[in-house]
């Protein structure tokens, strides 16, 4: 840890009324299966968001400092640590912390940043590319040539979602809240995006007689789109869940469940082990990390904030105008 700092800045949330200010404290040192991060830029997620309202508590042993994925420069590596070493250029799910200049990082939940890569662009990866394989290809199992339709589709994982399915052989279909998202999805990848807004996403599927063909559906808006979602599902249909930023609850008509064979399942990253995401981070360089490498994926950066606007970062994800990630520089 030569020539680092002994104090980093990170983002604090007040407890009277929830703002944001920038802060110091000691640098962390990493534990013997950590790395030392010096940050470049760190992604938001909206995790992050629910997390200052208190409604997402950080697991006991995490951060309770916001921030789940970053980019930067290895600067000290720990004791049981042989596949990273001082200054490789890396991403990182973290265990919490990523909104600071310095964090650790379990090492078996780091990435090498694809060639040609940006720190901002490497940023974006890690939640995403790991939300993305988890719930489609591990939970749902999605094969070549099925069809999948992802609701959010202009959220980071929504964009880097399409463009994995179509590399990985998925026919995708998608849903945004704009005509112009729907218009840049369909150049990303998608058969057919549907503004949710002014189209019945149901009605859509239907006209297009895909209604009972939809093998995988990959959803964070829950509420109302649950019944349709079990509407359009094929026989062995999977539906997998997220979020629902449309409401937990729905009356729902259970039947077809039982005659299409439907399975719904759902999962939150954080919850998972160490073990568990070092699996997932195996088999996404393995399956996808190739395709990052080419150019055939890449994640869209919607915008970059430095670390002391992270407020007005916020609020810009809050608001739902953006496509893509949303980064803190810092």
């Amino acid at each position: 840890m030569n020539n680092t700092p002994e104090y980093r800045r990170y983002v604090a949330i007040n407890a009277d009324d929830r703002s944001l200010s920038i802060e110091q404290e000691p640098i962390p040192i990493p534990s013997a299966a950590e790395v030392l991060i010096k940050v470049s830029a760190a992604g938001l997620n909206r995790a992050d968001l629910l997390q200052r309202k208190g409604l997402y508590p950080p697991p006991a042993d995490a951060s309770p400092i916001m921030g789940l994925e970053v980019a930067g420069e290895v600067l000290a590596v720990g004791a049981d640590v042989s596949n990273w070493q001082v200054g490789d250029n890396i991403c990182a799910l973290t265990h919490g912390g990523g909104y600071a200049d310095y964090t650790v990082a379990p090492a078996s939940q780091c990435l090498p940043i694809p060639t040609g890569f940006s720190m901002a662009e490497a940023a974006a990866l890690p939640e995403a590319l790991l939300t993305v394989w988890h719930n489609i290809f591990q939970r749902a199992a999605l094969q070549p040539g099925e069809k999948i339709l992802i609701h959010g589709g202009a959220s980071g994982i929504g964009t880097l979602g399409i463009a994995i399915c179509k590399a990985l052989g998925g026919e995708v279909y998608t849903t945004a809240g704009s005509d112009e998202k729907c218009q840049a999805l369909q150049e990303l990848g998608a058969t057919r995006a549907i503004n949710y807004k002014t189209e019945d996403f149901e009605q859509v599927i239907s006209g297009l007689e895909l209604k009972g063909k939809i093998n995988v559906i990959l959803d964070m808006a829950g509420g109302d789109f649950i019944q349709k979602n079990i509407n359009i599902a094929a026989p062995e249909g999977r539906i997998v869940y997220i979020a629902f930023i449309r409401g937990f609850s729905a009356e729902v008509n259970f039947a077809p469940l039982l005659i299409k064979r439907l399975t719904i399942t759902g999962s939150t990253l954080r919850a998972q082990t160490f073990a568990q995401k070092s699996v997932m981070v195996k088999e996404i360089l393995e399956h996808v990390y190739p395709h990052l490498e080419n150019g055939t994926i890449k994640p869209i950066v919607d915008r970059v904030f430095p670390l002391n606007e992270v407020e007005q970062a916020h609020a810009h994800m809050r608001s739902g105008q953006h496509m893509g990630k949303i980064i803190l520089e810092m």
